[in-house]
């Protein structure tokens, strides 16, 4: 009888909020999405200026109001749900956050203690006052994330394709951290870098390239170098999945139109592994990166010059930097300047990264699986698919032969100074990180034409799809190679483990290798019009390293004119999207196949 009583009172209840219930919600989501920009105006200003004591005070100010907007507007949306209970369950970590965070400013206004700064300096940490505001900012950050991912689901609702998503949200990121690094707090204060500089070096971190036109190690503040490696995260995971994995949080992000975007962009073969997907490969790049972080800090010893927090900054920067296969380095030299230089347990871990890191996210699922299914629980007919095992031996492959060829050419060259250990080391490095990350542990000038030539060709082929590197992927390159074999050999089929690969497939794979080289053709003959000082070797090799964006050059790429700095953007932007995404945006879909005319002989050969 209560039950009844109490279900009709909700009942009248809910009647009453309906009539008020949209005017309230979209009242809130405007104001929400005004007091996020002026919060983030503030956060931009705080970080990238000047700012006297009052305006610090100001910009807390700011930043609790919002916080406090956000949980009122919490309690609101709560309050108009017609299922308070199910609400709360499937917002329960949005919910923790508000609860968080007003517990914080409950103890401030009612007992004027700050539980925040009480904690740090119960841990030791007191004398870094930073810490308690980037505190703030890291709840602040996470509900905009929160917002975010709720705003993501009504991508579908646009009519865009996810190829012209994907090319919006680069170009967002890359124009916006050029703003960023313009800022007069991102640079030391005898440099001021120009908006053509900004650009290139935003779009290089954005796009994982690595490719600098000023040194990062000298040229940059403590902030601009976080900046950098935020702006290396975002681009290496892709923008939009952090906004999507925000979304995995909510129960209503699981339409069939929602998850089917996902799996354009997470390139799963179901749509059902979409959301599990990308909250494994978050959690797996924070850990890897974070354990790989560790493992530098102890690998190599850089003497007085570099401790504490510089070494810790510097050891998680080169972590996410190689996972990301970015090949930015904080120091001048790269990984051949003289601390690093024989620090091969330090070579070893970010090959290791750079390997993980180019090998794909799928196939890394599929790899994990499979040790689980066939090694610990005796699976014996689990096999890997035909993409995993085309990814991970033509791969090796790849590492053997750039290895090997390296360590001929330039043993009694680059390498005399090095024992055979670290010769063997350093060309397997410069093998692996040739073909998408960048680092480079010798002097990329003083290298031989061979070995460049041989570089442009590892460089082209690149890493595995679905990873952060670039090229036109192993799996493209085995693809024709075995193509155009079964061509000579007057098979009809394409075969691979005793499997037949679609001619729709083959196709794509064509017209990855031919976009790619129109590409690269068009930017070298306009490189050799805006640089004719420099030799050709030396432009098509910078060419081959941004479209496949890889970040080693010669040495031109901080002396490039203009025009010059503008060609290795482009071609950085177009590497990091693919050139066949950037293919389809430049083109419009037929509207129907379902037709044929008769065939026709051509000569061809």
């Amino acid at each position: 009888m209560l039950r009844d009583y109490i279900w009709r009172i909700r009942e009248a209840i809910n009647l009453k909020l309906f009539i008020s219930k949209d005017f309230v919600l979209v009242s809130l989501r405007i104001l929400s999405l005004l007091i996020s920009l002026i919060a983030i105006g503030s956060i931009i200003y705080f970080h990238g200026f000047p700012k006297s004591a009052e305006a610090v005070k100001f910009y807390l100010l700011i930043i609790h109001a919002s916080l406090g907007f956000y949980v009122f507007k919490f309690l609101i949306r709560w309050f108009y749900d017609f299922q308070p209970v199910s609400f709360l369950r499937d917002n329960l970590a949005e919910a923790i956050i508000m609860l968080l965070i007003f517990l914080e400013g409950l103890s401030q206004l009612v007992f004027h203690y700050d539980i925040v700064n009480h904690l740090f300096r119960y841990a030791g940490l007191g004398e870094f006052v930073m810490l308690p505001i980037l505190f703030v900012q890291l709840y602040f950050f996470l509900i905009v994330g929160m917002e975010a991912g709720r705003g993501s689901q009504y991508l579908t609702s646009l009519k865009i394709r996810p190829q012209a998503m994907l090319a919006f949200s680069f170009l967002f990121l890359i124009f916006g951290g050029a703003l960023l690094l313009m800022m007069p707090e991102m640079t030391v204060s005898s440099h001021n870098i120009s908006f053509i500089d900004a650009l290139f070096t935003s779009a290089s971190a954005s796009c994982v390239t690595g490719l600098t036109v000023v040194d990062t190690a000298t040229f940059f503040t403590l902030k601009g170098k976080v900046l950098i490696m935020i702006l290396i995260q975002l681009g290496g995971l892709n923008i939009i999945s952090f906004a999507t994995f925000f979304a995995t949080f909510y129960k209503t992000s699981t339409s069939i139109k929602y998850k089917s975007l996902l799996k354009d962009f997470l390139s799963t073969e179901k749509i059902s592994d979409s959301r599990n997907l990308l909250r494994e490969i978050f959690i797996f790049s924070l850990v890897i990166e974070i354990t790989a972080a560790v493992l530098l800090y102890f690998s190599w010893n850089p003497g007085d010059t570099l401790s504490g927090q510089n070494r810790a900054f510097y050891a998680l920067f080169h972590s996410v930097s190689a996972f990301n296969n970015a090949g930015f380095s904080l120091f001048t030299d790269g990984l051949f300047q003289d601390v690093i230089r024989n620090a091969y347990a330090f070579h070893i871990i970010i090959m290791v990264l750079i390997f993980l890191g180019g090998i794909g996210f799928m196939n890394i699922n599929h790899y994990s699986r499979f040790i689980k299914q066939r090694v610990i629980l005796g699976q014996k007919w689990v096999k890997l698919n035909v993409s995993a095992r085309l990814a991970l031996i033509t791969s090796i492959l790849l590492i053997f032969s750039g290895a090997i060829v390296f360590f001929i050419l330039e043993k009694n060259k680059s390498l005399a100074d090095h024992h055979l250990n670290g010769q063997i080391i350093i060309s397997f490095f410069q093998s692996v990180t040739t073909r998408t990350a960048g680092f480079n542990t010798i002097d990329i000038g003083q290298l031989s034409v061979p070995v460049l030539i041989f570089f442009i060709f590892l460089m082209y082929v690149g890493a595995s799809p679905g990873s952060t590197g670039g090229g036109i992927k192993t799996t493209t390159f085995a693809l024709i190679v075995k193509s155009a074999w079964s061509t000579i050999r007057g098979e009809s089929h394409v075969e691979f483990y005793n499997r037949s690969i679609p001619y729709s497939l083959i196709d794509k794979a064509y017209s990855i290798a031919l976009f790619s080289f129109t590409v690269i053709f068009i930017s070298v003959f306009l490189l050799s019009i805006t640089e004719p000082d420099k030799n050709i070797i030396s432009l098509v090799f910078e060419e081959f390293s941004a479209i496949s964006t890889v970040g080693l050059s010669t040495g031109i790429t901080s002396h490039l004119s203009l025009g010059g700095k503008i060609i290795i953007t482009t071609s950085m932007f177009v590497g990091r999207i693919g050139t066949l995404t950037l293919a389809i945006l430049l083109t419009s879909k037929v509207i129907s196949t379902n037709y044929k005319f008769a065939e026709v002989t051509v000569d061809v050969g």
